[in-house]
């Protein structure tokens, strides 16, 4: 499976929508693609969205890749995660321990919005 980013710029954000299986197969070119979004935004970069409402199969790997773009954010810019609350995503970052350090909203309109 290929993922060519298609972030979706708004005023004060930017969405970036992830492939519906992040694993071992894709993990790799998801965390490039997701890096080069952030670099070329990295100057007036306010807030990142990575949107996950449609990722049906995610492990360890996924992880990687929201811990490898928020280590790569410039300050002051703010990380967030739309994930369904019965999804895959929200309970991987739920018993790995990332939600701790990102925040993970139910849907896109309230990550957004927050």
């Amino acid at each position: 499976m290929t993922f060519f980013p298609n972030p979706f710029d708004l005023p004060e954000c930017t969405l970036l929508g992830f492939p519906s299986e992040i694993d071992l197969s894709n993990a790799d070119v998801v965390l490039v693609g997701a890096l080069d979004v952030v670099d070329a935004r990295k100057d007036r970069l306010q807030l990142l969205v990575l949107d996950l409402t449609r990722t049906h199969f995610m492990d360890s790997q996924g992880v990687r890749v929201v811990a490898g773009v928020r280590g790569r954010l410039p300050r002051p810019a703010q990380l967030r995660v739309a994930a369904r609350p019965d999804g895959v995503a929200s309970r991987v970052l739920e018993l790995t321990g990332m939600r701790r350090d990102v925040p993970v909203y139910d849907n896109l309109a309230e990550a957004i919005e927050s």
